[in-house]
């Protein structure tokens, strides 16, 4: 878990420089990411809905899945 923590964080790192992102999408780039360490690191993966609830419901389904291919894309 430490190693998809930190792989989250690299991803923000180098996601933000590339990529300007208001404010209010700030938690979305943020579990969208910890998605992506996840699924590099991490045997069993997050469920998008799991990530969505961490994120009291502020982004939908779709939202995530389109931040995570334009992430992927610039990246």
């Amino acid at each position: 878990m430490e190693e998809s923590l930190y792989l989250t964080m690299n991803l923000i790192d180098r996601f933000l420089p590339v990529q300007s992102v208001i404010r209010k999408k700030l938690q979305l780039v943020g579990i969208t990411t910890l998605l992506l360490a996840c699924k590099y690191e991490e045997v069993s993966v997050p469920v998008v809905k799991d990530l969505i609830l961490i994120s009291a419901k502020a982004y939908a389904r779709k939202e995530v899945l389109e931040m995570e291919k334009l992430m992927l894309n610039d990246l």
